[in-house]
């Protein structure tokens, strides 16, 4: 039984993998639903890479409605796990405030940072275009939450 149970532990990692690849495959070729089906059990076991997709699917609505407020749960989730491209999301939802009662380019330029160091390419650029629109002050807010979050998602880095 001990052994079985290890192995079944083994197994999970690759069975979450296989989940999430093959819901890609279906978001890919537009069966939405199904690749709904298929993130759902990987993301609400934890996964970051199926919470993320999941977000994007309510960001986008594809094979669901629009829902900013969902779409935002499902990135941070995977943000506060250090998925950059979740990060890069959250980052972008402050940024135009959608779904919020107004943009925070404090909080924007935080996770485009985040986002940045965890190695998503394209949020050093939307952070870039954010420090633009933003005070000293705001900058300064911003550097504190960093550190903040850098020590805890980052901490060898």
């Amino acid at each position: 039984m001990r052994k079985t149970l290890i192995f079944l532990t083994c197994l999970l990692p690759s069975i979450a993998q296989a989940e999430i690849e093959t819901g890609r495959d279906l978001m890919d070729a537009k069966k939405y639903q199904q690749a709904m089906q298929e993130l759902l059990p990987a993301a609400r076991s934890g996964n970051a890479d199926a919470e993320e997709l999941i977000g994007v699917m309510y960001a986008m609505g594809l094979g669901v409605e629009r829902d900013d407020i969902r779409a935002f749960e499902w990135y941070l989730r995977a943000s506060l796990k250090g998925h950059p491209g979740a990060q890069s999301g959250i980052g972008w939802y402050y940024e135009v405030g959608r779904g919020m009662p107004e943009p925070d380019l404090v909080r924007a330029y935080t996770w485009y940072v985040l986002s940045a160091i965890g190695g998503d390419p394209d949020a050093a650029i939307s952070q870039e275009e954010v420090v633009k629109k933003m005070t000293p002050e705001q900058i300064e807010k911003a550097h504190i939450l960093i550190d903040d979050y850098k020590a805890w998602l980052y901490p060898f880095r």
